[in-house]
């Protein structure tokens, strides 16, 4: 017999080879996208609310411009500019370059500069650590689990939701997987961190090949795996569906029970 097809409202089962198994109505791309969007920008509004909190209670600003200060102190007694852009400096004289090295040799040991530079670095590790798990664990966790289905603002404003492979709703840790281990960690803060490491040469070409292998392995699984899993759908056996007209289970035991009911009538119908 050819593979029958229940409608049951928008949600759908089939069968193949006998067994009833869910028929995935994956979400189009385009949502995807839109939603993902929509997210960015609240996760980015969250993230700089927290940054600048942050920063008034920790001093950040008070220890940049005590920073500014030492810097500005050599560069009076040395009559020269830090902030010389690359040209302007080949364009100094020889007598002029090293006075700029002996200035800057002085500066970088300077006892008090180091402490405060490395206090800035550390503290700039820790305030953005903070503000994007902060923010993580409020739109891309707490949101999910109050509005269910896994639907942050993003995907309820775009009308789709994440389950289970397997169909199944998703659970608070599976939740807490796909959203902190994989988003937060591995998406996100991963490759800030690179980029932090990178811009205070803290790291060079190998963290640059890490960053891209990072965005390579995304795009590849986003074109590569059936359901155009991302990297943290991969991670927590997630998809994302068109919330409209994919049945999503409370568990599988309830989803057992659909597949019994939709068979029992289904046998009554080809008795009829």
């Amino acid at each position: 017999m050819a593979n029958y097809v229940r409608l049951w409202g928008c949600h759908r089962m089939l069968t193949v080879g006998g067994d009833w198994v869910h028929d995935i109505q994956k979400a189009s791309m385009w949502k995807r996208v839109s939603a993902a969007l929509c997210d960015l920008i609240a996760l980015g509004i969250v993230i700089v609310g927290l940054l600048l909190l942050l920063s008034s209670v920790l001093g950040y600003d008070g220890h940049a411009a005590r920073l500014e200060e030492i810097s500005e102190s050599y560069e009076a007694e040395y009559n020269v500019d830090f902030d010389i852009a690359e040209a302007d400096y080949q364009a100094l004289s020889e007598s002029e370059k090293a006075l700029y090295k002996q200035a800057m040799d002085a500066f970088s040991k300077d006892a008090d500069a180091n402490y405060v530079y490395n206090l800035l670095v550390n503290l700039t590790f820790v305030m953005i650590t903070l503000s994007v798990l902060v923010a993580f664990l409020l739109l891309e966790l707490l949101v999910p689990l109050l509005l269910r289905n896994g639907q942050t603002l993003g995907k309820k404003v775009f009308g789709i939701a994440v389950m289970r492979e397997d169909g199944v709703r998703l659970t608070p840790m599976l939740l807490f997987t796909r959203a902190i281990l994989g988003k937060y960690t591995v998406e996100t803060m991963i490759p800030v961190l690179l980029v932090l490491m990178i811009y205070w040469n803290m790291i060079g070409f190998p963290g640059t090949v890490l960053l891209f292998g990072l965005l390579l392995a995304q795009l590849i699984f986003l074109g590569s795996t059936r359901n155009r899993l991302a990297l943290h759908d991969k991670l927590a056996h997630t998809v994302v569906v068109d919330y409209a007209s994919q049945m999503i289970f409370d568990s599988p035991e309830a989803m057992l029970a659909y597949k019994q009911r939709l068979h029992a009538e289904r046998t009554e119908a080809e008795r009829d």
